[in-house]
């Protein structure tokens, strides 16, 4: 069982929502940096480990400078990424570049600034050495192992992915990549999401085990990393336990002595690249509720909507709901909590018991400190909103100003601009 906790108080949380309005979300920084710290505490016999945060669960820069001091990296998957990294004062040897069908111009940036190169296919070798020139000395490979694998309901089975080489082309990787001049290699994959199932982690490590001892018999290729991706889930129901560092690190442990400390293969350095599971339980969206409507169901309808948390509705991902003033109340009610899009699936909860709600009640949703304000958008001009840090000295400080009008049509030329064809 999971506590489900809320970041303040009932009262502090209601006296922030007076003073700031609603919706935002907030973050819990202490309870972030003790997690982050506990990870790599967890993982401290692999000399070197590193755990390349995944920009894209949580992309502000403040949450990534306190990362950065509790000794992460950062995992990144586009251009801008590789900007707020760099920016975040990450150095560059520990940005990985993870893309897919990238842009040459992404290419480029990241083999300029000095970042690691995760290669997604064979053929984008030929696309690194046409854009810069020659292939970085540092290089790794996204490996997919295909029906070797089964994924699960978010990420998918890996024969399915469009992520990675095959087990056919990954030998012919590192061959091409080492007479191209690659001094230093790495060895990815990413097989799951939002897993809580500790077997599933460890059973990754053996299969790139395994693949890393293949690869030297194969090309006489020492891999010096691998990253076993991300993956690692969190509790989002209260019944849900969450993986222990320590347990799956240990499980780890025992693997690598036997598959390779005894194979002579050591020292490999172990990294991952998870941001949910160390940054989602830290975060909550916090919505006043508009209305109670009373039609063939109840319904319960907030300020927030799926533009600001769209897992719910993307995929029926589930999230506790608390009732701020009401968290001893009998859950004597069911409603469908739903927010303001013109879209039927903008639901955070459907047929949910919660205690009797009113008009002007405050709701937290937990569990939105990854993929969360992330994955917002603007549909039906909806705005952007606020997020706010609670720093471990108490201050609660905005990291993210809420969105304007004039931020949102700042892009759009009321002018325009003809384009000459001739």
């Amino acid at each position: 069982m999971t506590e489900k906790r809320l970041p303040l108080s009932s009262e502090e949380l209601t006296k922030l929502a007076n003073r700031t309005g609603t919706p935002f979300h907030i973050y819990d920084g202490k309870g972030i940096r003790e997690n982050a710290e506990r990870m790599m505490k967890a993982f401290s016999w692999s000399k070197g480990f590193i755990n390349y945060f995944a920009v894209k669960a949580l992309p502000n820069i403040n949450i990534l400078r306190l990362l950065k001091e509790a000794g992460f990296g950062a995992d990144c998957s586009s251009g801008p990424e590789l900007r707020l990294a760099a920016e975040a004062g990450i150095a560059p040897e520990r940005i990985m570049f993870s893309s897919n069908d990238t842009a040459d111009e992404e290419f480029k940036l990241a083999f300029d600034m000095g970042a690691i190169i995760n290669l997604d296919d064979i053929t984008h070798i030929d696309d690194v050495i046409r854009v810069c020139g020659r292939l970085p000395e540092t290089l790794s490979f996204r490996y997919n192992p295909g029906k070797e694998r089964t994924g699960n309901a978010i990420i998918g089975n890996p024969v399915e992915a469009k992520y990675g080489v095959t087990h056919s082309q990954v030998i012919d990787c590192y061959r091409i990549a080492k007479e191209n001049g690659v001094k230093h290699f790495m060895l990815h994959t990413m097989v799951a999401s939002n897993e809580l199932n500790e077997d599933y982690i460890v059973e990754t490590a053996r299969m790139l085990f395994s693949l890393v001892n293949e690869i030297w018999e194969k090309t006489g290729i020492r891999i010096e990393q691998i990253d076993l991706g991300g993956g690692i889930g969190i509790p989002y129901r209260p019944e849900d336990t969450a993986i222990s560092f320590e347990h799956l690190s240990s499980r780890i442990r025992e693997l690598y002595a036997e598959m390779i400390e005894r194979k002579e293969l050591s020292p490999l350095r172990l990294s991952f690249e998870c941001g949910r599971c160390i940054t989602g339980p830290y975060g909550w969206l916090i919505s006043k509720v508009r209305h109670v409507a009373h039609k063939y169901k109840d319904y319960v309808g907030l300020d927030a909507s799926m533009a600001d948390l769209m897992r719910p509705a993307l995929y029926g991902a589930y999230h506790h709901i608390t009732v701020i003033g009401k968290e001893n109340a009998e859950k004597d009610h069911i409603y469908d909590v739903t927010g303001s899009l013109c879209e039927n699936n903008d639901k955070f909860a459907i047929d949910r018991a919660l205690p009797e709600i009113e008009k002007g009640d405050l709701i937290a949703i937990h569990d939105t400190g990854a993929h969360g304000h992330a994955m917002g958008f603007n549909y039906n001009a909806k705005l952007r909103h606020a997020e706010y840090l609670i720093k471990e000295n108490g201050q609660i400080d905005c990291i993210r100003r809420s969105e304007t009008y004039e931020d949102y049509i700042r892009t759009q030329l009321f002018q325009p601009v003809h384009v000459d064809l001739t």
